[in-house]
């Protein structure tokens, strides 16, 4: 399976030094992880680190909330897209989502694909799926898909809880081969990452601090 190649490598904490985000970094593309998840404020950091290295960079954008207006978030994508990451992982607003405001979340996530498309840069939109039913998961995966996103994404793992095997399925079934789905939040060990590769989510999403150990759980699997 190669797992790392499934994992964004998150380095997201807020009260992180620059010491700290060099070496969570460093541990992902020691582990070759798929990419370097970053706050916007390491993006030259990341992409300086990763150069030449099999991992690319991704950032988050309105994080955590996702609670920015249309417009910011889709001139944010074309500023992080200028700094040359791969792919966007941005926050949708999910009270709007919880509202029945479905031409309003189509719109926030529209904006940030067409900012990316221009650069080639991958949008991944992130659902926080605890806070949603399975009908609003559904119908949040369909509109993403119908808004151009490569991905949608459970959770930010900043909120009460993270991925749920029932939440993935939902998303799966909507998603019907027209978008990629992420699992993402409280994915600790290799069981649980296999477990989600296994349903058919094509990217994890782990805390950096969680790499080592599932990657090293898929070397005492294979043994």
């Amino acid at each position: 399976m190669n797992i790392s190649r499934y994992l964004d490598h998150a380095v997201l904490k807020p009260n992180l030094t620059e010491q700290e985000v060099r070496d969570a970094i460093q541990a992902g593309i020691d582990h070759q992880v798929y990419s370097v998840c970053v706050r916007p404020c390491d993006i030259d950091l990341a992409r300086e680190m990763c150069e030449g290295t099999d991992t690319l960079v991704t950032c988050v954008l309105d994080f955590p909330h996702g609670d920015s207006t249309a417009e910011g978030k889709a001139a944010l994508a074309e500023l992080y897209a200028a700094k040359g990451v791969a792919e966007i992982d941005m926050v949708m607003n999910y009270g709007y989502a919880r509202s029945g405001k479905w031409d309003a979340v189509a719109a926030d996530v529209a904006g940030v694909v067409e900012a990316g498309s221009r650069r080639g840069v991958a949008v991944k939109v992130i659902l926080e799926t605890c806070c949603l039913t399975l009908e609003q998961i559904r119908k949040s995966t369909q509109v993403c898909a119908d808004a151009g996103a490569a991905f949608v994404k459970t959770s930010t793992g900043f909120a009460a809880a993270g991925a749920s095997e029932e939440a993935v399925r939902a998303m799966l079934e909507a998603a019907d081969g027209r978008i990629k789905v992420k699992a993402s939040g409280g994915i600790r060990d290799y069981a649980a990452a296999k477990r989600y590769v296994d349903l058919g989510v094509d990217r994890l999403g782990v805390g950096f601090g969680s790499t080592a150990v599932i990657c090293q759980g898929e070397a005492d699997a294979c043994q």
